[in-house]
């Protein structure tokens, strides 16, 4: 397939768009690939050719990858009003908990459940899942569901208004502790250093609550790509999205070797010999 480009809707064409009930909630779900599966959470606004590169990426490294439609326009280049729209409309919704942290997004739980039944469908000894920014945190409350096995946290922004808070309930967040001790599970993280939005403060509340099971990885601002989207040169005018709209795709990158990292993560926890 000719790579894709980022400056023009994806089509999504290679991804087989499912509508999937669970919980009595239906979503569409792209999927592609072969192998154990990993959840791809999007970023704000939406499923971008930058998010769906990356679900690329996961799937050509032998995966089975489940992209859920969350918000926005499955596809599309972030707009600069459009997916200011987007951000307004979620920010209300009952499935989200933008603001005040101790708390989970009700979201989540549907999310565990397509892990549960990716992994029905795909085997292997578990599921991997990453989210991205709005949904930065959502592979941590994942970790709920037994089949979840490599969290992955890219730049983790909510809650939008407490800088060192963390999106999950706090008895949510003691019980995905213990179940890292007891299997020897780490977290990855991920962040730019100048990120306004998940900023040190969020990495040290992580540190806190899950100690060396917290892989913490800070990349230099310097490092982040400045051709972007529009919504993302309007309103994210600042390093933030490591492995989409802000990666460089060129060898000996900061970004690259951190989408490597996550390759190499999930393929070391979901493969057949863990």
């Amino acid at each position: 397939m000719a790579p894709q480009n980022l400056h023009e809707d994806d089509p999504l064409d290679d991804f087989d768009p499912r509508e999937i009930t669970l919980n009595g909630a239906t979503k569409r779900v792209h999927v592609s690939g072969a192998g154990p599966a990993v959840i791809v959470m999007t970023e704000m606004p939406g499923i971008s050719p930058h998010v769906a590169r990356f679900a690329r990426w996961v799937r050509d490294a032998g995966f089975t990858v489940y992209m859920p439609s969350l918000f926005g326009r499955d596809g599309a280049v972030p707009a600069a009003e459009e997916g200011v729209a987007v951000f307004q409309r979620v920010c209300v919704s009952a499935e989200f908990r933008a603001f005040g942290a101790n708390t989970s997004s009700p979201v989540t739980q549907w999310l565990r459940a397509l892990a549960r039944m990716a992994h029905q469908e795909c085997g292997g000894p578990g599921v991997g899942a990453i989210g991205m920014c709005f949904t930065g945190n959502f592979a941590l409350t994942m970790m709920l569901e037994p089949a979840v096995l490599a969290p992955v946290l890219a730049q983790p922004s909510l809650p939008l208004d407490e800088p060192a808070g963390l999106e999950i309930a706090p008895e949510e967040l003691t019980a995905v502790k213990a179940r890292l001790d007891r299997e020897d599970l780490t977290v990855l993280g991920y962040r730019f250093t100048g990120d306004r939005i998940c900023r040190a403060e969020r990495f040290a509340a992580y540190a806190n609550a899950l100690g060396d099971r917290f892989r913490a990885r800070v990349l230099p601002d310097e490092a982040a790509n400045t051709d972007v989207a529009p919504f993302f040169a309007k309103h994210v005018n600042y390093p933030h999205s490591v492995v989409t709209q802000h990666l460089i795709d060129a060898a000996g990158e900061p970004t690259i070797a951190a989408r490597d990292e996550i390759l190499a993560f999930f393929a070391q926890r979901l493969g057949e010999g863990r």
